[in-house]
């Protein structure tokens, strides 16, 4: 884990001026990056603080606790992990007692789900193995009709059952669960949550693309985010948005796919038909108000395509944007809510 003063190219370091305070000045405020690798992945925290190398130390130690809870909680590649014990677990149709946290992750899976029709579920990871998008060698051919069929009919959000009162869950027939499209987010509430109630005012928490900001940035700027360009191999920015509370998460299939047989498959797997995603949508974009949820709308969204999603998002006033596969290169469209989002 690392700290030091950042220079990115989007949020770019600016010095507050002191304010004059009878016949003193206050400290400068500078951004102070906190970076570390987490979820086979890493994490970039930006806080605005004067200098103070024990309090970096402090929140840096903090952050680096509040991950390690949630990845023991959470992480389907650990085997002691919490969620880990349930997926083991023969008989599962017994109350399972889960921690708060973990309570809340699934929960709000449900609420998605319910939301979208299905579209996305944390059920499905038998049928993304079966594709050769989990801890299951990559097949070398499409799976068999009826295999992917019958996994198909094992899984399903509907099955899972949650009790708030203690916390717990169970499901009739058997389960895996994964939480890979909504467990980042909820991590980067956790730390954004752990950052105010340590008293930092203003600060940037991203954690493999999942982003959520506070305040603003020395010199009153707004935090800018890039949205990329859906484009394999190289990074290029399609738009720029600026925010100074919120979230924002994305979730396309041009960075995680196979080709066989000349086909291309995308490792976002359809709930309704067990198959990857073959529609134009390359990446949507999800700003709402904490990165768990996020997260998960934007895969949602995805697998939807675009059509279907933009409808349900306008009709909810949710601020999305889309880029869309064209003959040319791509097309981008937004809902009337996100516009106020983008930057100049």
């Amino acid at each position: 884990m690392t700290f030091r003063m950042t220079r990115p190219a989007l949020v770019t370091m600016t010095l507050v001026i002191a304010a004059l305070a009878g016949c003193s000045f206050e400290s400068e405020k500078k951004i102070w990056e906190i970076t570390g690798p987490v979820f086979g992945t890493e994490y970039h925290i930006k806080v605005v603080l004067t200098e103070d190398t024990e309090q970096l130390d402090t929140l840096a130690g903090g952050i680096s606790a509040v991950l390690e809870s949630v990845d023991a909680s959470m992480s389907t590649w650990r085997e002691d992990s919490e969620l880990s014990r349930f997926n083991h677990v023969e008989d599962q149709s017994n109350w399972f007692e889960v921690s708060g946290p973990l309570y809340t992750v699934l929960a709000t899976a449900t609420e998605v789900s319910d939301f979208s029709g299905g579209a996305f579920d944390i059920t499905i990871g038998p049928v993304v193995n079966l594709w050769g998008f989990g801890p299951e060698a990559r097949p070398e051919q499409v799976p068999d009709a009826d295999l992917l069929q019958q996994r198909l009919n094992e899984v399903g959000y509907e099955k899972l059952q949650l009790r708030a009162e203690p916390p717990a869950i169970k499901v009739d027939s058997k389960q895996t669960l994964d939480l890979s499209a909504i467990a980042k987010g909820y991590a980067v509430d956790a730390v954004a949550e752990f950052l105010t109630d340590s008293g930092v005012e203003a600060y940037l928490v991203e954690i493999g693309g999942e982003v959520r900001v506070s305040g603003r940035k020395p010199g009153q700027e707004a935090w800018r985010l890039a949205i990329e360009e859906p484009v394999f191999g190289r990074r290029e920015v399609n738009r720029v948005v600026a925010l100074e509370s919120n979230a924002m998460a994305t979730s396309g299939d041009y960075r995680n796919y196979y080709e066989s047989a000349g086909q291309r498959f995308s490792h976002t797997i359809d709930p309704d038909n067990g198959r990857p995603i073959s529609h134009n949508l390359a990446s949507v974009t999800v700003i709402t108000e904490t990165a768990m949820r996020a997260d998960a709308l934007a895969t949602a969204f995805n697998v939807m395509g675009y059509d279907r999603a933009r409808e349900l998002a306008i009709r909810e006033n949710m601020a999305v944007y889309f880029i869309i596969r064209a003959e040319s290169g791509f097309k981008s469209h937004y809902t009337p809510a996100f516009s106020s989002y983008l930057a100049n």
